[in-house]
């Protein structure tokens, strides 16, 4: 016999989780509709590997800078680096470029699946989580970024959400970008520092406005105060210079022509920002044109997304609703998902400009948030009848056999018992499985040719009403007993009623 300190100890790796049954449907069902207005827009289904070359990934991840920093990595056989896969945008980029004469440009596609980032875990931030991304290839001028905004808004609704519980933002990385250049920060000498007041903008929602400012100057202690916690070193800007980013960056609630105006004022003297107010202008044209400026789509300064690869306009889905989080405290939820033009990642591969655009839905979080909403109920997902084994034998197990069969020939889902266990325990199994019937047939029923149904829904529902012994085995609560060949009819008759009861409950 082994030493029991030698056995394997079963544990989950951090940052990690593992996903039940109504999670898994409560996906399926959010992905179905969001397949559903993809498709309706004219999007078609592509799928890329979990792992790529890593050069072909690209170092692009925020905060992080070195190549394998933030990705799961692995030598193959032939000493080629390769890693898993941290978004679903740089593996289509590589499956654009590779396949860039057979396919329609613009090129019109969809995708869902895991990503994975090694980055330290922590609450509701995982190493695993799903993405479901829709992108366009191949179209210079920004009306596709105007639709990915207007597609979004509809995914949205079609989701339930109802209008202005939601916002989908829009601005142009131009624009900060014509702001660096503004206040000094322009040519390739400042790359970095650009990036990283990128990157501390992002943090918005996170640190608010004054706990951005501190990290755009001198830097932020975690406590708030000087030697509180530890200390994250700030860009260095100086006041003046950080209150023009601050001055564009802030959450806006003004209307577009507003927030255009502000723009315009913020990159004066900038080529490249007055070209990104431009492209801001004529998608917010467009908006209006298709009736969207109702408050579903609103151009905002404030949006950044954290990936290097955005190279001009750039959009984020916003839930206003206050709903409670994993955690369970109500809070404003935010962003659900954001995308944005990328023209420089196919090109990465062919050399020659290749325009592209995108959007990217973080469906664990959305999920959850449709949850707590109340959007995702899987309700009318019936767990199986259960057919109870009483006897063992083969001829006997065969009998039960045909019934499931008959059941599952029906369309009902259904099982036969397949454990060891006497009655009581099998039982207690279909009630843990939540199942709504139980068929039962022991050696008196089947010498009559009849079998025993257990409403087990009703049954519970009475023996919580019941509580004298003599009533209860009186009153056989929810059991019939029927003739075989009346099964299937008997079992439908139950599952209708329990629908119904279902109906009026909700």
């Amino acid at each position: 016999m082994a030493d029991k300190s030698e056995k394997m100890k079963a544990r989950l790796p951090r940052g990690f989780v593992d996903r039940g049954a109504d999670d898994i449907r409560a996906v399926e069902k959010m992905m179905a509709t969001i397949r559903s207005v993809y498709e309706l827009y004219g999007f078609e289904p592509v799928d890329q590997p979990l792992i790529e070359y890593t050069d072909a990934l690209g170092k692009f991840l925020p905060d992080q800078d070195r190549p394998n920093e933030g990705v799961f990595s692995f030598q193959d056989d032939d000493d080629q680096w390769l890693s898993l896969r941290y978004d679903l945008t740089a593996p289509m980029a590589r499956f654009v470029a590779e396949n860039y004469e057979r396919l329609p440009k613009p090129y019109r596609s969809y995708r869902s699946g895991w990503v994975f980032r090694n980055e330290k875990p922590g609450p509701g931030r995982f190493r695993q989580f799903m993405q479901f991304d829709a992108d366009t290839v191949g179209t210079p001028g920004v009306a596709a970024d105007a639709e990915m905004a207007m597609m979004m808004a509809d995914v949205m609704e079609a989701l339930g959400i109802k209008r202005g519980d939601y916002v989908i933002r829009v601005n142009n990385r131009k624009v900060l970008d014509g702001v660096l250049e503004a206040i000094g920060l322009g040519g390739d000498e400042n790359a970095g520092r650009r990036l990283q007041v990128l990157r501390t903008i992002d943090k918005l929602d996170k640190f608010g406005p004054e706990g951005v400012r501190l990290l755009l100057g001198p830097g932020r202690w975690d406590g708030g105060k000087e030697g509180e916690g530890d200390f994250t070193k700030g860009v260095a800007l100086t006041k003046s210079q950080a209150d023009r980013v601050l001055l564009l960056s802030s959450p806006n609630e003004s209307d577009a022509m507003q927030s255009l105006h502000m723009m315009w004022g913020a990159v004066a003297g900038s080529d490249r920002g007055t070209e990104g107010v431009q492209e801001l202008d004529e998608i917010g044209s467009m908006i209006a044109a298709a009736g969207y400026d109702d408050g579903r789509v609103k151009i905002d300064p404030s949006v950044v997304r954290g990936l290097e690869y955005y190279t001009g306009p750039v959009y984020e889905a916003e839930l206003l609703a206050e709903i409670p989080n994993e955690e369970g405290k109500i809070v404003r939820f935010g962003s659900v998902g954001g995308g944005g033009r990328y023209d420089g990642l196919v090109s990465r591969f062919r050399g020659e400009p290749v325009p592209a655009t995108g959007f990217s839905i973080g469906v664990s979080r959305l999920m959850t948030a449709l949850k707590n909403l109340g959007k995702l109920d899987t309700s009318d997902v019936i767990a199986p009848v259960v057919v109870l084994t009483m006897d063992k034998d083969t001829e006997s197990l065969g009998r039960y056999q045909k019934m499931v069969a008959e059941l599952r020939a029906a369309g009902i889902r259904s099982e036969m018992y397949l454990g060891g266990a006497g009655m009581k325990a099998q039982l207690k199994y279909a009630d843990r499985r939540g199942s709504p019937v139980a068929i039962i047939q022991g050696d008196d029923e089947r010498a009559k040719g009849e079998l025993q149904i257990k409403d087990l829904i009703e049954g519970a529902r009475m023996s919580a009403e019941i509580v004298d012994n003599a009533e209860w085995r009186a009153a056989r609560p929810a059991q019939v007993t029927v003739a075989e060949g009346e099964l299937v009819a008997e079992v439908r008759k139950i599952l209708a009623a329990q629908a119904e009861e279902r109906a009026r409950g909700k």
